[in-house]
């Protein structure tokens, strides 16, 4: 069987998803995860959460790195990780880890020690990745591809009067670099596809239940996020998923570009060209069929 090496961004701690998302890539048996990078606030406590879920799935041997806190320009949006309330009292074992931003660092280090083969999954703001481009601006183009969960392409899901999706929202001038990169691939999967993709509260702790192991964690998590709301979006998940099942969504070609002007809608994903262009961009998805492919790999 062929792996995939996958190196892993993530803001695990605030939404549940990355954490589903987490434990679908421990797993997954055709990945080779390379390491795991938090970002934004509490990146410190966002890595001692992924530890968590990784012991609990029987991995210690993977790397895990504390990226940066702040957006590169915007005001801070998420400054607390929430979820690490799951971590206290000692129910999960896990490393404590320091401020220090090593992640940057770890980022190139992995990628040019494997040049065209890495995956880079990006399910988080991405000021990591902005940086690490900004560094070092021959990363982009050793990469095998990056994939990131981001950005609304073709309909707006949005009730309120800003048509824009958290990820890119929370460092848009990040964004904005990271689409402009000379990737060789960039697959962005975006919100009006991943919220097709839902699950009621009750149903997700049947399920995780019901799959123990790497998903033990992430259930005491859920719980913290149904405090909050009725139902969990597998959005992250399904950017994961996609790596390893790409029939899983249609995808259409575009060039993306990021509002960095206007103060109403700074952070809306912007396509030129549907149907010619550098990105591909989710477009539809079957959520029955997701939910059999991500239940299948981790149980439940």
């Amino acid at each position: 069987m062929q792996t995939l090496p996958i190196l892993l961004d993530t803001d695990l701690g605030s939404d549940i998803d990355d954490a589903v998302a987490l434990a679908y890539l421990l797993r997954q048996p055709r990945c080779e995860l390379l390491g795991i990078t938090t970002v934004t606030g509490e990146p410190e406590k966002r890595a001692s959460l992924a530890d968590a879920i990784c012991r609990a799935g029987g991995r210690t041997d993977i790397p895990i790195h504390v990226g940066v806190e702040a957006p590169l320009l915007a005001a801070p949006r998420q400054p607390h990780a929430p979820q690490t309330a799951a971590l206290e009292g000692g129910a999960w074992a896990h490393e404590t880890f320091g401020r220090e931003n090593t992640a940057i660092a770890f980022l190139r280090e992995t990628i040019r020690a494997r040049p065209g083969e890495v995956t880079l999954l990006a399910i988080g703001p991405l000021t990591n990745i902005a940086l690490l481009f900004a560094l070092d601006p021959e990363i982009p183009a050793l990469l095998k591809q990056l994939t990131l969960m981001g950005g609304q392409y073709f309909r707006n899901t949005h009730h309120g009067s800003e048509p824009c999706e958290w990820n890119i929202l929370c460092d848009p001038h990040a964004a904005a670099m990271v689409f402009a990169a000379p990737v060789p691939r960039i697959t962005a999967v975006g919100l009006d596809v991943t919220t097709q993709c839902t699950m009621p509260a009750d149903e997700c702790r049947r399920r995780f239940t019901a799959a123990a192991g790497v998903l033990a964690p992430v259930a005491a998590m859920a719980d913290i996020w149904f405090k909050n709301s009725p139902i969990s979006t597998f959005h992250d998940p399904l950017a994961a998923a996609l790596i390893f099942e790409p029939s899983l969504c249609e995808t259409v070609t575009g060039k993306v570009l990021v509002e960095l002007v206007s103060p109403y809608a700074t952070g809306q994903t912007l396509v030129q060209s549907y149907g010619h262009g550098p990105h591909y961009l989710a477009s539809e998805v079957s959520p029955e069929t997701f939910f059999a492919h991500y239940f299948a790999v981790v149980g439940g």
